[in-house]
């Protein structure tokens, strides 16, 4: 068996490559892709239950958002969202009755629509009394500085 040697001449013909200053951007779409993905994909996560447009107060008491949260939305028109599932108000009760079986310690968050009537919200806080919850609270927001 011969054994083959490189030569000097086949050292020759690796040559020299010119160098490019081209930037390559395709790893910079890639990234860019990425991140909008996720933020798409987390932005909904974030905001949990039904969006309505929350009363303002002076200093409101936080409380940790948790698993065993259950939040009650009543919107500006009087709909009631039970979690992120619209509800008749006739069907309210017999749905917490039926959350209360089998979880009674849950944590009950209403979030009443600033422009809703004040009677949506005591149907809903009445609601959750009758059927047994004893942690039963209501959402607001901080006032902005620029608010009277």
């Amino acid at each position: 068996m011969k054994q083959r040697h490189l030569s000097a001449n086949s050292l020759r013909k690796v040559g020299v490559r010119r160098l490019t200053s081209d930037i390559n951007v395709t790893p910079l779409v890639d990234v860019c892709l990425v991140l909008l993905i996720i933020f798409m994909v987390v932005t909904p996560m974030l905001q949990k239950g039904i969006p309505v447009n929350l009363p303002t107060t002076d200093a409101p008491e936080k409380t940790p958002d948790t698993e065993k949260q259950l939040q009650i939305s009543v919107k500006a028109d009087g709909t009631v969202y039970l979690g992120p599932n619209v509800i008749r108000k006739d069907q309210l009760e017999s749905s917490l009755k039926e959350i209360h079986e089998k979880s009674p310690d849950r944590e009950i968050a209403v979030k009443g629509d600033r422009l809703v009537k004040y009677g949506d919200v005591l149907h809903v806080l009445k609601a959750c009394r009758e059927v047994g919850f004893q942690d039963v609270g209501l959402i607001s927001q901080p006032k902005k500085s620029g608010e009277g």
